[in-house]
């Protein structure tokens, strides 16, 4: 079989995002409200914020528009794994009822024909939110804004993403050995509430295990201390873009062993 490239996936995609957009706008009242509660969640999360810090200037030397800006740097880099990778919710389903089966007889990468059928529209919303909380901070903050800087933003952005994508998709995957894996993926999205606080406020045991076992750390903290704490950063900030790809990878590998292993409702 010849083998495809950048350009074939990439119109593929296109073609079943259209499909995908398509059915949902036609549920427009459901696309309204989620897409209302979404909003209405991050804005929540914002005022919680507000009023924490109404009453403590600092938490461990993090000020407010700091930990606002961890915030909206959380929001933005968990948006490619809701909007993109959402049918992740799915595959224990899918698995389960014998209708994954249907992937693995297509002449296309079965991970990128899996995860391109859902498009979580939704999350452009908590996009716009995430970017409209961190401008917000960065002027607060009064950081110098450079075209280095703003690449800094992307590679450290995309970095965040690849951790979130990678945990996601490893939690998902166990469904292909596991028949309650359901609990490990929602475990996973649990912990992720806490990647917009800096791991300095936990205790060592919790730095460690965000940092080394669930790294959650990677989401927010490391990747925009080079952004807010420039003349302070760690060796692991720097290193976080090759962590994330590693991972990346890694998650990938592991879905694909246990979907290439799939053999219907008897495995």
């Amino acid at each position: 079989m010849q083998k495809k490239g950048f350009r074939f996936y990439l119109r593929i995609y296109f073609k079943i995002l259209a499909q995908d957009i398509k059915s949902k706008m036609s549920y427009r009242a459901d696309f309204i409200i989620s897409t209302i509660g979404m909003i209405c969640t991050n804005i929540a999360g914002f005022i919680s914020f507000w009023i924490l810090f109404r009453n403590f200037p600092s938490v461990n030397g993090w000020g407010y528009y700091e930990m606002l800006f961890l915030y909206g740097f959380s929001l933005v880099s968990l948006t490619p794994v809701q909007c993109l990778f959402d049918n992740n919710w799915s595959l224990r389903m899918n698995v389960f009822s014998g209708d994954f089966i249907k992937y693995c007889f297509r002449p296309i990468n079965i991970f990128f024909y899996y995860q391109s059928e859902v498009f979580d529209i939704k999350g452009l919303g908590q996009l716009a939110f995430g970017i409209g909380t961190l401008i917000y901070a960065w002027v607060k903050l009064g950081l110098v804004f450079t075209p280095l800087m703003l690449l800094k933003m992307i590679v450290f952005l995309i970095t965040a993403s690849l951790i979130m994508i990678s945990l996601q998709n490893a939690a998902a995957a166990t469904c292909f050995w596991i028949q309650n894996s359901f609990y490990i993926l929602d475990l996973v999205c649990r912990f992720r509430d806490y990647a917009k606080y800096p791991i300095t406020i936990f205790s060592p045991f919790f730095r460690f295990l965000f940092t080394f076992v669930m790294p959650i750390a990677f989401i927010a903290y490391y990747p925009s201390l080079v952004i807010l704490r420039p003349d302070e950063v760690p060796v692991l900030s720097w290193i976080s873009p090759v962590i994330g790809c590693i991972f990346f990878f890694a998650s990938y590998k592991f879905w694909m062993h246990g979907a290439t292993k799939y053999s219907g409702t008897g495995s």
